[in-house]
């Protein structure tokens, strides 16, 4: 089939494509419907990453955060009209011990694969979870930020016991605030420090136990485990603060991005015996366990629904760009484009 898909061509400008398709016998074709822009679409737009970087992926088509509704599937498993979430990493082998995420031969959507900016995505059955009844289009279609903090939280959870311990989250934005959110759903009993550099944004993490800015964390101050939720240039101090805030022995999942090599204080990394684990992207069942997550806390839908900044509708490759503009204006919560394309 004919497909058209919506790709970036140079910086900050997008272009439609034609594309042939083929629909092999466990494909399902989805209409993307809800769609959310991340700041890994924005460095691609923006050209804020490497000049070989862009140079060897474009033009491509971005957004892997998303939702769609089936028009056309063989198989029984889904109906036409179902809502289904999309899972962006698109394995090509399995593997018994590295996870499907981190094997090197993977792609994923918008990074070195087209996104979700399509007419319809042609999507094998394994790549799509249904999305229970109930659930707003605006909140599910970032959901699968959510299932990269699901992810970072059950890698911690295996190099460590995180069920009431303090943990500490270097982050204000939105990766820290569903990281937060998450684990103060699984971990009830456990205490949530929040550590980050805009007080205005701390201010949404009314749901924690204690905030702190970053450059007024008093002496005192210890956790048993660290999520580092910053990336790019905060994550070298969000890492030299983990080192020294954290208990002998204590750990930590890094999970920000950051272009450039980040020093680490290995001396005192050994001297405490610290131990850190790398967390990037996730699985499908992080994508099941959210949606169940989703279904059965409807507070956590409520925090979630504080991110929602603004639903733009998408009519034209002109909308696309001002939707990317409006997100970059805006540093707390997500923009979601309502796809009609």
């Amino acid at each position: 089939m004919l497909n058209q898909v919506y790709r970036l061509v140079s910086e900050r400008k997008f272009e439609s494509f034609v594309v042939s398709e083929k629909i092999h016998e466990k494909s399902v074709v989805v209409k993307p419907t809800y769609l959310s822009i991340c700041h890994a679409d924005q460095r691609y737009y923006s050209f804020k990453r490497r000049t070989e970087v862009i140079n060897e992926k474009l033009p491509m088509a971005l957004i892997h955060e998303g939702i769609g509704k089936v028009v056309a599937t063989s198989d029984d498993k889904f109906s036409i009209g179902d809502r289904v979430i999309f899972i962006p990493s698109l394995p090509v082998e399995k593997d018994e011990l590295i996870e499907e995420n981190y094997l090197e031969s993977t792609k994923f959507r918008s990074s070195n694969y087209d996104g979700l900016m399509q007419e319809y995505i042609i999507s094998d059955i394994s790549r799509i979870v249904k999305i229970p009844d109930g659930l707003e289009n605006t909140i599910v279609a970032f959901a699968e930020m959510l299932t990269v903090a699901h992810q970072g939280i059950t890698r911690l959870s295996r190099v460590s016991d995180i069920s009431d311990s303090v943990i500490g989250i270097w982050g204000d934005g939105n990766l820290g605030y569903m990281v937060s959110a998450l684990i103060k759903c699984i971990y009830p009993e456990s205490k949530v420090y929040v550590f980050g550099h805009h007080q205005a944004k701390l201010n949404y993490f009314s749901f924690v136990d204690r905030t702190f800015l970053t450059d007024n964390i008093p002496e005192n101050v210890r956790i048993d485990q660290a999520i580092e939720a910053t990336g790019g240039l905060g994550s070298q101090m969000a890492i030299d603060q983990i080192i020294n805030s954290l208990e002998p022995e204590g750990a930590s999942v890094l999970m920000g991005v950051s272009e450039e090599n980040v020093p680490v204080n290995t001396r005192m990394v050994l001297q405490k015996g610290l131990t850190f684990v790398g967390s990037s992207r996730s699985s499908r069942s992080d994508f099941i366990e959210v949606m169940n997550m989703l279904t059965k806390n409807p507070l956590l839908v409520d925090k979630m629904g504080i991110l929602v900044d603004t639903v733009r509708d998408i009519k034209s490759i002109d909308d696309i760009g001002q939707a990317f503009e409006h997100d970059q204006a805006h540093a707390f919560g997500k923009t979601i484009m309502h796809w009609h394309l």
